[in-house]
């Protein structure tokens, strides 16, 4: 059996270049260090190399440390996560006696609107003014999902929770997770840093790739978050003190927290249906290979990290990276196999091969009561579903369907009862989706899109989004292309639209950053019965049903 440390070193030597960002990893198996790598620079500017005392951004790592701050605020008696938000948070409307609640924020089952989402569609990449965020998802008169109903990852809610830990504590969010969390542990190079504009001693830069028309050009760019993100994302670490993080979290005996506190971070959230997903509260627990994983994962513009335990083995995995173009899951996947490769079992997830529905491939099918989309690819050999605009993932298959599950989605399952469908050249006309445990009509879309050119006159014109605080213009350009320019207070999105069909389209960003990082999302038209456009609906994978009512026709 070959060496599983020479194994993990050839795994990063890709990334082992003097010429572009890099990444840190580090593994330790019951407290003994058997691996603690950098790899790539730290300043690009500089050309200063990573080291493993190099600090960078953990991402949505952060997220789960958040929650514990609500639950140690809980054991203090000063909340009750059952709480609905607007009791900590009045300025936020209530719009239903379901809540969000803060268990829902924290596993993300709340079904507000973010505010980094919101903020992005109206101003692009401009930077959201310092205590913005609020206001942003204050502003929202309806929901994403009932709460309860649907899990949807939501950056928004963790800044809500951040906010209430901040009121109720009297400090700010850093001070209450460094007093109660950090300093217990000696965790002494962990912080939140509240944005990429702030200097800190020993930080990596983000790095993001330059982009052209044409794909990257092999430069680089900084990687500045234009939102808020205290709560959601904003904490900074090393391997080293992530990785006592770890020890401490798998351990029986906690320093932070009680039993019955870690309990419920750990415990899977089931939906208003009964289905049952392994996401906690900012964690992630479900069995892998046979044997129990407790993980998530981060990512921000030009960095990404990877956490996770393998408790049984007593192993735990760190991976920092500031623009490396790796994949952090899959590579602490890879370690796993290489380390525990004797005490794994084998279990194939079944995957459908394209080439057992050829039929589909290509095809769109729409609900029209709800707005969702879904389209049929190819991921490689296999049969990919695109889901909201999102690039194609490869499903998974068994009796009577095909699926994806949370951990191909992080959200809840997305089924299709494909009985009868298999190898076709006709694809079927309607197709039954299971989204949440609730089941939807699809239609499919005719493989011919309507003509932009007959199209334009019925779309383009001025449209008014009050949730969103911002304006849409649809205008036909000259190369034969709808474009849409949604304008806000400090900045302004244009994109392109794609017609799928006199219903929907797909809605593409001009800016090649903001494509690049998959926002390639669905506009719902809305007609009266004489066929008039009265609105548009913008949906994605993370924003549901935002509404833009029509004010002006261009056409006269």
């Amino acid at each position: 059996m070959s060496d599983p440390i020479q194994a993990i070193d050839a795994l990063l030597q890709p990334f082992n270049r003097s010429d572009a960002p890099g990444l840190m990893l580090g593994i330790r198996q019951h407290g003994r260090s058997l691996v603690r790598r950098a790899v790539g620079l730290a300043s690009l500017e500089l050309g200063v190399a990573n080291t493993p005392r190099t600090r960078m951004r953990i991402a949505s790592t952060s997220k789960h440390f958040t929650a514990l701050a609500i639950m140690l605020l809980a054991e203090d008696g000063k909340l009750g996560i059952d709480d609905p938000i607007q009791r900590h948070l009045p300025e936020l409307p209530a719009l239903s006696p379901k809540g969000p609640t803060l268990r829902q924020l924290m596993n993300h089952t709340g079904g507000w609107r973010g505010h980094d989402e919101l903020w992005t569609l109206a101003h692009g990449m401009a930077q959201q003014p310092t205590g913005m965020s609020l206001g942003v998802m204050a502003r929202q008169r309806t929901f994403n999902a009932e709460p309860g109903t649907r899990m949807l990852y939501s950056n928004g809610g963790y800044r809500m929770l951040a906010m209430t830990i901040e009121r109720l504590s009297g400090l700010s969010f850093a001070e209450f997770l460094r007093m109660r969390i950090f300093a217990p542990l000696g965790m002494l190079d962990t912080e939140s840093v509240a944005s990429d504009l702030d200097v800190r001693p020993g930080m990596a830069t983000l790095y993001v790739p330059e982009l052209s028309p044409a794909g990257p050009t092999g430069g680089w760019r900084r990687g500045v978050y234009p939102c808020e993100f205290e709560g959601s994302g904003s904490l900074v670490s090393t391997l080293d003190d992530m990785l006592v993080w770890l020890a401490h979290m798998r351990s029986e005996r906690k320093t932070v927290g009680s039993a019955a506190t870690w309990e419920q971070i750990l415990a899977p959230t089931t939906l208003a249906s009964g289905e049952v997903l392994p996401y906690g509260f900012g964690l992630v627990r479900h069995a892998y290979r046979g044997i129990e994983v407790i993980h998530h994962n981060g990512a921000v513009l030009g960095g990404s990290s990877q956490m996770i335990t393998v408790p049984a083995h007593g192993l735990d995995i760190m991976i920092l990276a500031n623009g490396a173009p790796v994949a952090p899951a899959q590579l602490a996947f890879k370690c796993i196999d290489a380390l525990l490769d004797d005490a794994l079992q084998e279990s194939p997830v079944p995957r459908a091969a394209a080439s057992a529905y050829g039929g589909l491939v290509g095809q769109r099918y729409h609900a029209p009561g709800t707005g969702k989309l879904v389209a049929f690819g190819q991921a490689g050999d296999r049969l990919g579903l695109s889901w909201m605009g999102g690039p194609p993932l490869p499903l998974r298959e068994r009796s009577g369907g095909l699926f994806l599950d949370f951990l191909d989605v992080a959200q809840n399952s997305i089924a299709i009862d494909f009985e009868g469908v298999g190898v076709t050249t006709t694809p079927p006309p309607t197709l039954t989706l299971r989204e949440g445990g609730e089941l939807q009509l699809l239609q499919r879309l005719p493989e011919t899109p309507p003509d932009t050119a007959v199209l334009a006159p019925q779309l383009c014109g001025h449209y008014r989004s009050d949730e969103l605080d911002a304006d849409a213009q649809i205008e036909y350009g000259v190369d034969g292309q709808l474009l849409m320019t949604l304008q806000g207070r400090y900045g302004r999105l244009i994109a392109r639209l794609n017609p799928f069909s006199d219903t929907v389209m797909g809605i593409t960003p001009t800016d090649l950053l903001i494509a690049a990082l998959g926002a390639s999302n669905i506009v719902n038209i809305e007609r009266n019965a004489s066929g008039a456009v009265t609105g548009l609906r913008y949906d994605s994978a993370r924003t549901r049903g935002l509404r833009f009512v029509r004010k002006q026709s261009n056409v006269q």
